[in-house]
């Protein structure tokens, strides 16, 4: 018996192994699977073979970050429905005015959305709607682009709801709303202005540019559907911070509210569910649950502190964390230091540190892989050094605002 629970072990250990180097990599040799499949497969056999109950192993599922998860991509479809994204974005980029100003339109709103709203679904919702209208207006469509996913990136940071790892963090440590959102404020905004001061800089010879038009990519604006999203994410919003009520909960009755519709199929939204980040969400906490049980995290935290690095300690956590982030991405990289650290601050530097590192190179953030994508479908180029050029000295710039923030300056938790 004894024999066989240490093989079992081992077993566990090998699998989230080869995950995490399956997620390093984002793919196996002659094997079509992509991350998410990587961790589904890994879960599979887990599930089948592993040395623990699967009731044991479906208990490691934080469900109440699934439900909140979930209830944000709907109130994001049904605002993606409405045509709220693709109005808001052509009025915004509408405006007369410079390129700088522009610019600091397109920043300050897609920093501000990001931070109520999936980071994710703004980008591919922003996009191409953006991209069209620089076209038009005889702009260089890259720098505007560009500081669409960084802001988008940065943005999320603000709420412990602008992106998937904050919602992890938020939730598992209990975080309070109002408080975390006061905290985040002065290196979020600090770190859009170091955004639009970079792009201003780098691109100050370069705003100009006659591109063909691209095919038309307006969805129709739904006045209605629009109100209805916009409604239900205010009430939503308003009792994250001032009701003591269960955020995942809050956000399913909200979900449950927009799917109760007379006129907008309900299989239209749910076609907007990111279901493959909410299987790799699962996947994860089942195998670092397994990996956990199996005396892992121990053995890392030994290993750890053998080598003089302790994660409670704060500096070690925040640079530890934006370094991982850019090796497996930041949701993996959270699941794993969440339950190594157990100081005060470790809400706050996980959200803030993992964040703002997704800036640094295209893989480290899917916002900035959606916005390349999204380009590429208008017939743009964006290459890594491109985003590399801004995307290095922004993200240390705003690590290194978040850190002194942290640590030197900013109040108390």
């Amino acid at each position: 018996m004894m024999t066989t629970i240490f093989l079992g072990k081992g077993l566990v250990y090998i699998i989230f192994i080869l995950v995490y180097l399956g997620m390093i990599v984002g793919r196996f040799p002659t094997l079509a699977l992509d991350r998410t499949g990587i961790v589904l497969l890994g879960t599979i056999i887990l599930l089948i073979a592993s040395p623990f109950p699967t009731e044991i192993l479906f208990q490691a599922v934080d469900t109440s970050t699934i439900m909140l998860l979930f209830g944000f991509m709907i109130i994001s479809a049904q605002l993606r429905l409405g045509g709220f994204y693709t109005i808001i974005t052509q009025r915004a980029a509408n405006l007369d005015g410079s390129p700088q100003k522009l610019l600091a339109v397109v920043i300050i709103v897609s920093g501000a959305l990001s931070a109520l709203l999936s980071n994710d679904i703004i980008c591919l919702a922003m996009t191409p709607v953006l991209g069209e209208v620089c076209i038009k207006k005889g702009l260089n469509p890259l720098p505007f682009l560009l500081s669409l996913a960084c802001a988008a990136n940065i943005g999320s940071a603000l709420t412990l709801i602008g992106n998937p790892q904050n919602m992890l963090i938020g939730q598992s440590l209990l975080l309070p709303f109002g408080p975390y959102m006061l905290f985040a404020l002065i290196p979020v905004v600090v770190s859009l202005f170091v955004l639009w001061g970079i792009v201003c800089f780098l691109y100050r010879q370069h705003w100009h540019e006659t591109l063909p038009l691209p095919q038309k990519v307006d969805l129709p604006f739904l006045g209605w559907q629009t109100a209805k999203g916009i409604f239900v994410l205010s009430v939503v919003v308003v009792l994250f911070l001032f009701a003591p009520l269960p955020r995942d909960l809050v956000a399913l009755g909200a979900a449950a509210i927009l799917l109760t519709s007379r006129t907008m199929a309900s299989r239209k939204a749910l076609n907007l569910v990111d279901w493959q980040l909410i299987v790799l969400f699962i996947g994860l906490f089942i195998i670092n649950g397994a990996f956990a049980k199996s005396g892992g995290l121990a053995a890392i935290e030994k290993g750890l502190h053998m080598a003089g690095i302790s994660l409670q300690h704060g500096s070690w956590l925040f640079w530890i964390s934006a370094i991982l982030s850019n090796v497996v991405s930041n949701v993996p990289a959270v699941m794993l230091l969440l339950p190594l650290s157990k100081i005060p601050l470790a809400g706050p530097i996980l959200a803030l540190s993992s964040t703002f590192a997704g800036n640094l190179i295209v893989v480290g953030s899917i916002a900035n892989i959606i916005v390349i994508n999204g380009a590429r479908d208008l017939g743009l180029a964006i290459s890594w050094r491109d985003h590399a050029r801004i995307g290095i000295p922004v993200t240390l710039t705003s690590l290194l605002i978040s850190w002194i923030w942290i640590f030197a300056g900013g109040p108390l938790w």
